[in-house]
């Protein structure tokens, strides 16, 4: 599933290529048919993420009030935008949303094709609002109150690892973050939320910041500090379809880059936890040890 800085990034792109143009917007698979037709024709406003949220909205032309397509990319989906094209081909597969720009005297034409997406509906403006309400604080939004997030993690008995992929308490961070900034912050994945210092949360979100901005920047999520990098280390590159250079995700096995002991992983909640038991030792309690 995409993190929330690629949800970023097409925010951007689709602003880019399509905002303040009139775009043709259709279904070719048939399942957005209706309300793709109330928008076709209109003007496409832009687009923002809300995490791993999308709304792309569409103004004026005889709407009542603005509208958003809301999509939710899910496990498999796919938003490719394609700008500067000689013509718009026929759609191929099941291509569920096509934003269209005709060619006019301001440059060639362009399209996005969305396919696989677990929410694709066009929503009113209180319809949107009530989504973000259901949503955390989101790292990558300058509006983001991460005391909103504390909140809830200082009172839950919850891992750690569950409340940061959790999208009421914090929006936008997935497995890799997930994992790569509890390396970072050496927390045990498992250890419960309630459990941290207020100091130790105010780190993990200045972090994911940082983290999750230059993943918007570049495209790719790297979390290596300078001194581990490969070519600090002298070590090959990270080879992974993911991309990246990480301290634990998906290294179950291999060696870590700051103590050498093997990385381990376990499920929890149907995802895979990752983390390194000589960096993240388990979690005990002064309480518990008294």
């Amino acid at each position: 599933m995409p993190e929330g800085h690629t949800l970023h990034r097409l925010a951007r792109e689709l602003t880019d290529v399509f905002g303040g143009r009139r775009v043709h917007v259709g279904s070719p698979q048939g399942r957005f048919a209706d309300s793709a037709a109330l928008v076709d024709g209109t003007t496409l406003v832009d687009a923002e993420a809300w995490g791993k949220q999308l709304f792309i909205r569409f103004a004026g032309d005889g709407l009542p009030e603005d509208r958003f397509v809301h999509v939710h990319l899910g496990l498999y989906g796919t938003f490719a935008v394609h700008d500067g094209v000689d013509e718009v081909p026929a759609p191929v597969g099941q291509v569920r949303l096509r934003l269209v720009r005709p060619a006019d005297a301001a440059g060639a034409p362009a399209y996005g094709d969305l396919r696989g997406a677990t929410t694709c509906a066009l929503v009113t403006g209180a319809e949107r609002a009530a989504v973000v309400a259901r949503s955390g604080p989101d790292p990558l939004r300058p509006d983001a109150d991460p005391e909103r997030a504390w909140a809830r993690i200082s009172r839950s008995a919850s891992p750690i690892g569950t409340l940061l992929m959790d999208q009421t308490v914090l929006a936008g961070v997935g497995n890799v973050y997930r994992a790569e900034v509890l390396f970072r912050h050496r927390i045990h994945p498992l250890r419960p939320g309630r459990t941290l210092r207020v100091s130790q949360w105010r780190s993990i979100w200045d972090d994911l910041v940082v983290l999750m901005t230059e993943g918007v920047r570049t495209g790719r999520i790297d979390t290596v500090r300078p001194e581990h990098t490969p070519e600090a280390m002298a070590r090959p590159p990270r080879k992974d379809d993911h991309g990246g250079e990480v301290y634990v995700y998906r290294r179950t096995g291999q060696g870590c880059h700051v103590c050498g002991r093997a990385v381990r992983t376990e499920v929890l909640g149907g995802r895979n936890l990752f983390w390194c038991p000589g960096c993240q030792p388990t979690f005990r309690s002064r309480a518990a040890a008294t």
